[in-house]
């Protein structure tokens, strides 16, 4: 899968034939994005060369460091988002190579996380794609913790874990993978077909074991640099972790399988939009996925758009904590 199939994803979309009251080709804010790419490399400098020789030197004083490091990550993780979409600078080779770098730095395996997003986007109403939702197959108190723990971080460690299945036989891995996404739903077979088509293609399994080996080499490094201090690192990288798992299906939590690509927009103040990068919004990103992130809020107030249930008006951090209230069923 490559990124013409964010494209057909968008033409094929229920709510496409909307698509008309915009223009389906807005130019990228470069500008925007090089601040945004600019703020995320020095916290990466700031994570992995600057605060452990701040540690050593000042010691429990340089902690608060920790502070922006991790609210640092929705801007991370959105500026990998729109690399995925084609959407971070002006070329193809820039993007793939800005996208895969900040990736590393993550300790997510980019082609791994790439094939997942664009599969999200074209089967969006798919068991496998309903973390939130049991579907009988296991004990119920079984799949509320693991459910519990997805969110409190699991999702992330499961995402440092994907690429180990790079380094065995390509049929074992392909077997793992079937067992894991499973054959339910309408597209249910198909869905599994692509994921072990993907598990088991060489070129992406070379690059995905290549990426992990130069994350674990810069966390190791990292880890060595820290000295004593390495659980702030640890504990930093984790709560990193545990927003990208808050993060990842909150839009579409307890959303009905009938409403508009099963999202939902909410509201956050405005000086966390550019943080979000617009993920606040994320029912238009499903409607519109080849729209960089700075087109959505002008979208959102366009007028000729349709009125929707899925612009809640919620809040977007409200909504990201309720999604530990209720596990099982959707409205």
């Amino acid at each position: 899968m490559d990124l013409q199939t964010s494209a057909k994803t968008f033409s094929n979309t229920p709510n496409a034939e909307h698509a008309p009251h915009i223009r389906q080709r807005i130019a990228i804010d470069l500008r925007a994005n090089l601040i945004l790419l600019c703020a995320v490399a020095v916290s990466i400098v700031l994570l992995f060369i600057v605060w452990p020789y701040l540690l050593t030197r000042y010691g429990a004083a340089a902690l608060w460091l920790a502070l922006p490091l991790v609210l640092s990550a929705p801007t991370h993780w959105g500026l990998i988002h729109e690399a995925i979409h084609g959407q971070l600078l002006g070329t193809r080779r820039l993007n793939e190579l800005l996208g895969r770098s900040l990736a590393i730095a993550y300790w997510l395996p980019f082609d791994a996380v790439r094939f997942g997003h664009l599969m999200h986007h074209r089967f969006t109403r798919e068991p496998y794609d309903q973390p939130d939702v049991h579907h009988l197959a296991t004990n119920r108190i079984a799949a509320r913790l693991a459910y519990t723990l997805r969110l409190l971080g699991g999702l992330y460690v499961a995402e440092l874990a994907i690429p180990l299945l790079a380094f065995l036989p390509p049929a074992f891995a392909a077997r793992i993978v079937a067992r894991s996404i499973g054959a339910d739903g309408p597209s249910g077979s198909d869905v599994q077909r692509l994921f072990v088509g993907f598990a088991t293609n060489v070129d992406r399994r070379r690059r995905i074991r290549r990426d992990w080996i130069l994350s674990l080499c810069v966390h190791v490094l990292a880890l060595h640099l820290y000295g004593k201090w390495w659980p702030a690192l640890v504990a930093t990288m984790y709560l990193r972790g545990v927003w990208l798992s808050l993060a990842d299906n909150l839009p579409h939590y307890d959303v009905s399988l009938d409403e508009p690509q099963r999202a939902r927009n909410f509201s956050v103040p405005a000086l966390w939009r550019p943080i979000l990068m617009n993920h606040h919004l994320h029912q238009l990103h499903h409607r519109y996925p080849t729209l960089p992130w700075t087109a959505l809020p002008a979208l959102s107030r366009d007028n000729a758009q349709p009125p929707s249930s899925a612009d809640s008006g919620a809040s977007y951090f409200g909504a990201a904590l309720r999604q530990f209230l209720r596990f099982g069923k959707v409205r």
